[in-house]
Formats: structure tokens, C-alpha cells, sequence
């Protein structure tokens, strides 16, 4: 609509139809619904894969077969300490254990948009309370941090608690497990994208799952987080280490797999 020269959007498919021109066609950017017939058998298959298993309180899963398993129960041989060298955490029946005051740890290989695996268990019996309870954190590319506490009868700060993107979006549900049981994070990872001059193209989104309950749901990252702070995004690459954080707490993690994702 054009009002005194002003050219007004109403929306592309009503305004088509208000003044008519030709409707537009919304999957004309979709070439995947384009270039196919509708059920066209000459349209290629999804390749095939093998699932993995779902993990039991004794024994973790398995990965799927495309996925890299960055944690296998036996060695740390693909993480490294943040402080250099080599990771200084513990391996103890099968899980990796934070040993405190040994530092952050990250993973040698680098990752961008992915769906994460991560397994882990809180201290039993629980010691403090708060904050101080079981704290650690799963960092997607270093800076984009998911909460891990014991949450379980534990009251902290809506957007500190365990599910939470953290001091960004509280988790939708407390879904908790008692301290000592081993709890699961599903997540799917989106990471931001700069143009060649640092401009921010499209923000990190996230989405997870903690225990098979929706807990954050492609909710749109404001840039890395950080404690009592909301920094904004700096141009950073499109693939870089996970990073699983030293809060102090011998926190447990076990069955730890990624699969990269395409656009």
C-alpha cells in the first residue's frame, strides 16, 4: 500500500492479494521444495546411519554411528587443560571427574552448529547449598554456557539453575534428578555467523532437552554469557572448542558425543 508516497508492507501474501498483484511464492528461497516433485522418487535418499543406545544408570550409551565421541569412560586423550598441556581431571569408573582447582578442560578438536550428548552426575551426598552446589557448566564454543548444578530441592537464581543459559533464559521445567543419579543433556546448537566486517548476521541459538524434557526451546543467545553481565557478540569463528568448566565441585560426566550439523 502506498500512502502519500510511503510505501506501507502489510505482509507479503495478504498485501498480494489487497492490491492484486500476483500472489508470492514463500518457498521460492526453499530449493529443496522446489527443485522436487511432490513424493519424487528420483530425490535423494537421507544417508543411513546407525542410532546409538540410550544410556542405564550402570552402563552409558552408545553414540550414534556419525557421531565423534569425545569421551569414551577410558582417557581424556581428546581434551586439554585451558591452563595448557594436557587435562589434569580424573577418570574414575568410567566417568571424567572435575578435580579442583585443576582448571577449565576443552576439547582439541573444534565445533560449530552441532547436537551434543552430555551425561553427569552430581556430588552424593550433596554438600552447600546455592551456587555452591555441584556447579559446572558445558561451554558450546567456549562461551555460550548451559548450566550445570544441583537443582534437585536446591533453590538458586532462576537463570543460574541447572537447564538454564546461563544469566540468559531460565529452563522452562526444573526436570532435576536426585544428586548421585546420572542426569542427560540433549542439545542442538546453532552458532552465530559475522560478516567479513564483524557485523553480527545471525545470532547463536540453542535448543535442549535435559532428561527427555524440553528445557530451552531455540531460544535466541543475546552473545556469550557471563556472570552477572550480558557482553555482546565479538567476531569469533565458526568452530571452536567445547569447554566443560572447574567451578571447584567434583562434578561427574560420562557418554559425551557430537554430530556437526550443516546449514
Amino acid at each position: 500500500m502506498r500512502r502519500s508516497g510511503i510505501v506501507i508492507k502489510i505482509g507479503l501474501v495478504s498485501s498480494a492479494l489487497i492490491i492484486g498483484l500476483a500472489p508470492v511464492d514463500l518457498f521460492a528461497a526453499d530449493s529443496g521444495l522446489t527443485r522436487w516433485k511432490i513424493s519424487d522418487r528420483n530425490r535423494p535418499l537421507p544417508r543411513v546411519i546407525t542410532p546409538g543406545t540410550s544410556s542405564t544408570p550402570q552402563e552409558p550409551g552408545r553414540a550414534p554411528s556419525d557421531g565423534v565421541v569425545l569421551f569414551d569412560g577410558k582417557d581424556l586423550s581428546k581434551w586439554e587443560s585451558n591452563k595448557g598441556g594436557a587435562a589434569q581431571w580424573k577418570v574414575v569408573n568410567g566417568a571424567m571427574e572435575v578435580a579442583p582447582g585443576t582448571g577449565d578442560i576443552h576439547t582439541k578438536q573444534a565445533f560449530g552448529d552441532c547436537q551434543l550428548h552430555v551425561e553427569w552426575a552430581e556430588p552424593n551426598p550433596p554438600h552447600d547449598k546455592d551456587q555452591g552446589r555441584g556447579n559446572s557448566g558445558i561451554y558450546l564454543m567456549s562461551r555460550y554456557e548451559l548450566q550445570v548444578l544441583d537443582s534437585y530441592e536446591n533453590t538458586t537464581y532462576a537463570d543460574g539453575q541447572a537447564g538454564a543459559i546461563y544469566a540468559q533464559f531460565p529452563p522452562l521445567v526444573n526436570a532435576c534428578r536426585p544428586p548421585g543419579e546420572w542426569q542427560a543433556y540433549d542439545i542442538v546448537f546453532r552458532g552465530p555467523r559475522f560478516a567479513a566486517g564483524g557485523k553480527l548476521l545471525r545470532a547463536a541459538r540453542i535448543t535442549v532437552l535435559q532428561n527427555g524434557v524440553l528445557v530451552q526451546d531455540n531460544v535466541e543467545l543475546t552473545g556469550p554469557t557471563d556472570y552477572m553481565k550480558r557482553p555482546p557478540y565479538t567476531p569469533h569463528p565458526e568452530k571452536m572448542p567445547l569447554l566443560l568448566q572447574d567451578h571447584d565441585q567434583p562434578v561427574r560426566f560420562r557418554n559425551i558425543w557430537i554430530r556437526e550439523l550443516g546449514e
